[in-house]
């Protein structure tokens, strides 16, 4: 009999809670096989099976926290699989139900858990056993023909008209422990208690520390992206040709932040004690919302890359971000965050400091507006509010408006941004 243990994570991770059971009792392993999925603070990991046999006994629930080292489960090998008491090993334990609900949950554990889903993200695999869904059936949008939550969760709509068996869960599967139905104590005013992932846990308690121990305040500016618009017009098509990725907005921004960042390097500073740690190097966080809360993965040495390598990397964390794909190498080490709130329609908004970063850009909606030019006319221009949250213990008032001055002169001179960014 072998012992499943939580294996090392990371330096800085010592727990994590079970998210879900891939294999369950009874089941046959090869080694390498994903076991489960850990939530820890920063990312979900998928935990593999070291060796071949059959899993004996489950110690750890879906929900429960689990510390690096500790037991969670059995796995018999060689001889021992005959302790399981099971059938042949291949085959899940069938319910004590009717014939024909047994026969219904027997072809779906076979089309689930029996299929190559190595193309499957492993949030989409997990969102395909919750609907019961074979993901032999589900279209691919994604271009690298990757099957993603989205394409899973537009197969199951397909299939809900038809009342489909395969859509609804197994009775004979308990609730998720994150959605627990409690009695309300008035039947005409329902509540429902839905518990917080780790990641959101994690991510509520460093927002509240970061307010906590910084001296966080907030400045603002407008940008005029006019020139920056009609450099992507004319531009975008070669652009796109020439590296295969789009020419955005982000590796306009980041190079700017990154130019104003070496005129005032206290913003890309970190306080150790009673200690400055001014940081010579620009890896750059780009805040990605997810379905499971806020990340941050990090542009490493941005400064060093041009604006396609910037653009494709910053597309690759994301769509890693989306599909739950990130590693914790991945969200470690920035220097300086970016946050785009205007993809979601915000106009203003005063961002939160990534600790122990001490300076965050947030980059809000362009909306046209009529602006005054120099000649006294006015013409309506693509303008952006930006807003630089700082830790004023480090970072005074002249500095942070002197950052985002820095900022706005090379979005709206591109010229100043290719020289200075």
């Amino acid at each position: 009999m072998i012992e499943v243990k939580v294996p090392e994570l990371a330096e800085s991770i010592t727990e994590g809670t079970i998210a879900n059971w891939v294999k369950s009792e009874g089941d046959s392993v090869e080694e390498g096989d994903v076991l489960l999925e850990l939530d820890t603070d920063k990312v979900s990991l998928e935990i593999q099976a070291e060796n071949a046999g059959v899993l004996k006994e489950i110690k750890k629930q879906e929900g429960d926290t689990v510390e690096v080292g500790e037991v969670i489960a059995l796995l018999a090998t060689g001889e021992g699989t005959a302790d399981t008491g099971k059938p042949a090993p291949a085959a899940k334990a069938q319910p004590d139900t009717d014939v024909k609900a047994e026969e219904e949950e027997s072809a779906e554990v076979t089309e689930t858990d029996g299929q190559d889903t190595s193309w499957a993200t492993p949030a989409a695999r997990k969102r395909a056993r919750e609907l019961g869904i074979d993901l032999n059936k589900v279209g691919r949008r994604d271009p690298m023909g990757r099957i993603t939550t989205e394409d899973v969760d537009a197969y199951g709509k397909q299939l809900q008209p038809q009342q489909s068996p395969s859509v609804a869960k197994p009775a004979s599967k308990a609730p998720k422990a994150e959605a627990k139905k409690q009695p309300a104590e008035d039947p005409a005013k329902p509540v429902e208690r839905v518990r917080m992932t780790r990641r959101r846990q994690t991510i509520a308690n460093r927002l509240v520390q970061a307010q906590q121990n910084a001296a966080m305040l907030t400045t603002f500016n407008e940008v005029d992206l006019t020139a920056v618009m009609e450099i992507r017009r004319r531009r975008k098509e070669s652009f796109r040709e020439q590296h295969d990725v789009n020419l955005g907005f982000m590796s306009f921004f980041t190079k700017a932040v990154i130019g104003a960042l070496k005129a005032y390097p206290l913003v890309n500073a970190e306080i150790q004690e009673d200690e400055l740690l001014l940081k010579k190097y620009y890896d750059i966080g780009i805040a990605v919302s997810t379905d499971d809360g806020l990340v941050v993965p990090v542009v490493r040495d941005a400064d060093r890359k041009s604006f396609a390598e910037i653009e494709r990397e910053i597309g690759s964390l994301a769509k890693k971000a989306r599909d739950n794909a990130l590693s914790l190498s991945d969200l470690t080490g920035g220097t300086f965050t970016i946050t785009n709130g205007g993809i979601f329609g915000s106009l203003l908004s005063t961002p939160i400091l990534n600790a122990p970063q001490v300076g965050i850009l947030g980059m809000h909606k362009i909306q046209q507006r009529p602006v005054t030019l120099a000649d006294g006319s006015i013409e309506s221009r693509p303008m952006m509010y930006i807003a630089l949250s700082y830790d004023h213990r480090i970072i005074d008032g002249k500095e942070a408006v002197g950052f985002l001055v820095r900022i706005k002169d090379m979005l709206e001179d591109p010229e100043v941004l290719l020289l200075e960014g």
